[in-house]
């Protein structure tokens, strides 16, 4: 069974930093590409970063710069460091995987990932 748990949530002041980890079991690591995505109230779910085995990296334009994803695929772990946040970016993050050691366009679709996590939640007070 594939499990994907997520932690490192929680309460930070605009302008600080948190960082998210993905511990992921019961699947080969090495070829999932593994997502961060993120749900704010009353908002569709919506795509952050993702890595792929290859160590391929995707943002979104809204977290360029500020957020920076990494795997460490020797711990089936995967990380979301997250600085300079604003109250825009609370939500809770979800990490996702799918199948796939490269990039495949459709990285950011909410739908190309088959696992999910239970999500943690980040709130960016002003």
């Amino acid at each position: 069974e594939v499990q994907l748990v997520e932690s490192g949530g929680g309460l930070v002041q605009a302008g600080g930093s948190l960082r998210l980890s993905c511990a992921a079991s019961g699947l080969t690591f090495d070829d999932y590409t593994i997502g961060w995505f993120r749900q704010a109230p009353g908002k569709e779910r919506e795509f952050v970063a993702a890595a792929a085995w290859s160590y391929e990296l995707q943002y979104a334009d809204s977290v360029k710069g500020r957020f920076t994803i990494s795997r460490d695929n020797a711990n089936n772990s995967i990380y979301l460091q997250m600085t300079s946040l604003n109250p825009e970016d609370t939500a809770v993050y979800y990490c996702a995987a799918t199948r796939s050691v490269h990039f495949s366009p459709n990285y950011y679709r909410v739908g190309f990932y088959d696992y999910w996590g239970q999500g943690t939640q980040v709130t960016v007070s002003s």
